[in-house]
């Protein structure tokens, strides 16, 4: 017969403390609902006139029914052709690794200490090197200027139309 500790008993839960948090939850979905959604830019959604002007715009080609059927028949021959690639290369590798594991296998039966060799992670097969992203090297006689920071940063606000 299998051994069982004792019940825990049930911590008297404080309804203020309760209330409080809940209250706290309700102000920070208040607070979030009046943060203002981050503005996108105007110039986003004015399309440049150079790209509007009808002499860009290329003719609309009507194709006979016997040409679309036939790039409807090749698209589908082209996509088995990508489907079965896939599954080769799938097969592939599946069968490359279940061979390394049968491998790895047979060696740990055979020599453990050339086991735990071969399955160790060798670090010059990936190179890392932890640089930073330099665009130009450092300047040795550079010296940054005092004061204060000129924040020439562009920002948008967003206008709301009555109707």
């Amino acid at each position: 017969m299998p051994k069982a500790e004792p019940l825990r008993k049930k911590k008297k839960i404080d309804p203020k403390k309760d209330q409080a948090a809940k209250d706290r939850l309700k102000k920070r979905i208040r607070r979030l609902e009046k943060a203002s959604q981050e503005l996108i830019p105007i110039e986003d959604f004015i399309t440049p006139v150079k790209f509007l002007d009808k002499v860009r715009q290329r003719p609309q080609v009507e194709l006979s029914f016997e040409e679309s059927e036939r790039r409807a028949l090749l698209l589908k021959k082209w996509s088995l052709y990508k489907q079965q690639e896939h599954k080769m290369e799938r097969d592939a590798i599946k069968s490359m690794l279940e061979a390394q594991q049968e491998a790895l296998q047979e060696l740990q039966l055979i020599s453990p200490e050339l086991h735990a060799e071969a399955i160790k992670r060798d670090p010059s097969l990936f190179p890392f090197e932890r640089e930073g992203p330099d665009y130009t090297p450092p300047i040795s006689s550079y010296q940054p200027p005092e004061g204060r920071y000129h924040d020439i940063t562009k920002v948008y606000t967003q206008v709301e139309f009555k109707r």
